[in-house]
């Protein structure tokens, strides 16, 4: 098995000269992922890498050490390198919300709540115009998205992250960034059951973005973080009361 050399890749060595180890990395990497070296079968050796690639020991070498770091080889002292079974696939941190536990919900509105109030408060003294401006686009659309009955979770995320953006702190909108539209639950029921949220529902989300955003646009510190406060607040006591209903 050892010497059943690889596949050529058309880029290897002709057109790949300024980056050879990129170029049998990529051509090995195909052929593993595409079955060509089944999980716990051992590569060629390296002399017959280095004839079948036409490059040099070193470059094979650290072809490989590329391919242990992605998890799709490991080399074994004596015995040579073999394929390993790929990696279930890694959960992002605040992707998993199930939407049947309202406890879960929950959990996501709290950790919000700890973040975004300040997050707010720190719009309202450093936004630019520019960053108040998409604020308000933003809480216009979730309104203009609801009266043509489409979703409006996206925009209630965007509404989200702007304000977020605003604060002028890159760690804010990473910390949004990493947990996506998982941070607006309504999108999972959206997305899940096909379920929109009411007229009157959406109107109030309404206006407690608005009177998030009139308090940033004001430069009112106390206000924002006393209106962020009261709408993720209340979305938490509706998500209670509500239950499974319709509703965020």
């Amino acid at each position: 098995m050892d010497e059943t050399p690889p596949q050529k890749s058309p880029l290897v060595p002709e057109r790949a000269r300024g980056n050879l180890v990129a170029a049998v990395v990529a051509a090995l990497r195909e052929q593993i992922v595409g079955g060509r070296f089944a999980v716990g079968e051992k590569l060629p050796s390296e002399a017959r890498l280095t004839e079948a690639f036409s490059v040099s020991r070193t470059v094979i070498r650290e072809a490989i050490a590329t391919l242990r770091a992605d998890g799709l080889v490991e080399p074994r002292q004596g015995a040579g390198v073999f394929v390993l079974a790929p990696a279930e696939p890694e959960v992002r941190p605040f992707q998993v919300v199930d939407v049947d536990k309202i406890s879960s919900i929950i959990e996501v509105l709290e950790l919000r709540t700890a973040v975004e109030i300040e997050a707010a408060a720190l719009a309202a003294t450093r936004r630019s115009p520019a960053q108040e401006d998409e604020i308000y686009q933003a809480e216009a659309e979730v309104r203009a998205l609801a009266q043509e009955g489409q979703p409006t979770a996206q925009a209630d995320f965007r509404f989200h992250r702007a304000v977020a953006l605003a604060a002028n702190n890159p760690r804010f909108v990473e910390f949004l960034d990493m947990m996506g539209e998982a941070s607006i639950p309504r999108s999972r029921l959206e997305g899940a059951g096909g379920q929109h949220s009411t007229d009157s529902y959406i109107a109030l989300i309404s206006a407690e973005h608005r009177a998030i955003a009139n308090a940033i646009a004001q430069a009112n510190a106390d206000d924002a973080r006393a209106a962020m406060r009261h709408h993720l607040m209340g979305s938490q006591q509706r998500y209670r009361s509500l239950l499974r209903g319709p509703a965020e």
